[in-house]
């Protein structure tokens, strides 16, 4: 061999080991459990490090918000003064706790479904 068909094949392995160099890099992220070194499949980082979950489109409907339940809302009933239930209705986007106070009077308690706040007490 002579010295330029070396220098030809050096320069060949030279170029190909320059274009391999950003397939061999690898990221790091700093957050708060330290720093940590990303895998190269570059799949979305660990939680507490930036990932925000996946992204909806804008004609997605939003998250749909959980419901209070049924018992909860006689909960909430107690607090403004039910002492007996007799009957839980769910109607739309109220919930309606009939019963009575501790005097024995009918009391009707409706309650916002989604937020939990007091629509009405009769």
């Amino acid at each position: 061999m002579t010295i330029s068909s070396l220098l030809r094949v050096g320069l060949i392995a030279g170029l190909a080991s320059l274009s391999a160099a950003p397939v061999l890099a690898q990221g790091i992220q700093i957050g708060p459990g330290g720093v940590r070194v990303l895998p190269d499949d570059r799949g979305p980082p660990p939680p507490g490090y930036g990932y925000d979950g996946p992204r909806r489109f804008r004609d997605e409907p939003p998250p749909r918000r959980r419901e209070i339940t049924e018992r909860e809302a006689v909960r909430i009933s107690r607090s403004q003064g039910m002492r007996e239930v007799d009957d839980v209705y769910s109607r739309g986007r109220t919930i309606r706790v009939e019963g009575a106070d501790r005097r024995g009077r009918d009391l009707t308690v409706i309650i916002d479904r989604r937020s939990g706040d007091i629509v009405d007490v009769r």
